[in-house]
């Protein structure tokens, strides 16, 4: 999986960072380059591939509407920024993409999100089920209620654990700069462009250095942080510069970049990393289910005979035979006490039971590692 093209990209995240999005003179969206990237986005979606972006512009564009200037902004006037922002952010991206006969969505996420496992999967959840019915999600930090990520944080790495969360084989940073370099060519006129970066070494990390501009604030070190996410989770990712129209067709076609590579698919990251995990309970499964699993199929609450341990929802459990073995780890759908309560069930029954519709299976097939 070394050798990586956009056009082959089935499940592909964009993120654009705000000096892009907005005119940093004037406050002003750039429709027109607007109006391009979502040509690009609908000639990728027309040959099969799933879209996500990433998109920074909020605050910049909410400061302009608040007359905030363009010097640095106390926090309750970032939050303000952000929320008269969004709604213009949200709106242009549904006016750019409508046209095209595409719709979109907003997920607004914190980097926390990531760290609390219900949180991250509902909203993995979501992303999925809007990527199911063709829709393009438009993603953002929230910035109105975060502190942390507004001081500190920037949209390289949240972009980096959407591609991860939603399972993407491609990332792309449409940058101010047009790859990665051995040095800031800002300042030195010797700094030379890596194509392609196979592994992040600690050369490498040492020439990382920071490339800001004005209304953006990932610099060089926070892209590398984002690669190193985005390629755990198998996801290729590519850093090119993207103030041209047409910037992800300006990609295929050539165009100055970097690309950090991977040697397995998302689907293989993601099973190492439920099997490196630690399970925090156990279920016992009939030999039905095990036959049904070794089918390829997801595990119903109806083949559990038994269910040991104390986890929550997204928590890692064994899944085991009928002797005890362990067979394998999956990441439970369920509380403890709610699988106790549906185990050796049919999914049917499941809202008689815990008095909602829950989901059919008590582990998808996705979330297991044999």
């Amino acid at each position: 999986m070394d050798a990586v093209t956009l056009s082959s990209a089935r499940r592909l995240v964009v993120k654009i960072g705000s000096a892009l999005l907005v005119d940093k003179d004037t406050g002003a969206l750039r429709v027109d380059w607007l109006h391009s990237l979502a040509a690009d986005v609908a000639r990728i979606k027309a040959r099969g591939a799933d879209v996500v972006l990433v998109s920074s512009g909020s605050i910049a564009l909410g400061r302009s509407v608040l007359g905030l200037g363009q010097g640095v902004l106390a926090l309750e006037q970032a939050q303000a920024a952000a929320a008269v922002g969004q709604i213009r952010l949200a709106r242009a991206y549904e006016e750019a993409l409508a046209p095209h006969g595409i719709a979109t969505g907003q997920i607004l996420v914190t980097l926390e999100d990531s760290a609390d496992r219900r949180r991250y999967l509902n909203t993995r959840n979501t992303m999925g089920t809007l990527l199911g019915f063709g829709v393009v999600p438009i993603v953002n930090e929230n910035d109105t209620i975060a502190t942390d990520e507004i001081r500190y944080g920037d949209n390289d790495r949240l972009a980096a654990n959407v591609a991860a969360m939603a399972g993407a084989d491609q990332l792309v940073l449409l940058s101010d700069v047009d790859g990665f370099y051995s040095g800031n060519p800002k300042d030195d006129p010797a700094a030379t462009r890596f194509d392609v970066i196979p592994a992040i070494t600690p050369d490498i990390e040492a020439m990382a250095g920071d490339a800001g501009s004005g209304l953006s604030k990932g610099g060089m070190k926070t892209k590398l942080m984002a690669a190193r996410t985005a390629t755990a989770a198998g996801c290729a990712m590519a850093i090119t510069e993207g103030s041209v129209l047409n910037p992800l067709r300006a990609l295929e076609e050539g165009a100055n970049a970097t690309w950090f590579t991977v040697t397995q698919d998302p689907q293989t990251a993601r099973k190492h990393w439920i099997a490196a995990m630690k399970p925090k309970g156990a279920l016992r499964l009939d030999d039905g289910a095990v036959a049904a699993l070794g089918r390829g199929n997801s595990l119903l609450p109806a083949g559990v005979t038994q269910v040991t341990g104390s986890f929550r929802r997204g928590d890692p459990v064994a899944i085991e035979a009928p002797t005890g073995a362990r067979l394998g780890l999956g990441l439970s759908r369920y509380t403890a006490e709610e699988a106790m309560a549906i185990a050796g069930h049919h999914s049917r029954e499941i809202e008689e039971i815990l008095g909602y519709p829950g989901r059919a299976a008590l582990v998808h097939r996705d979330d297991m590692a044999f």
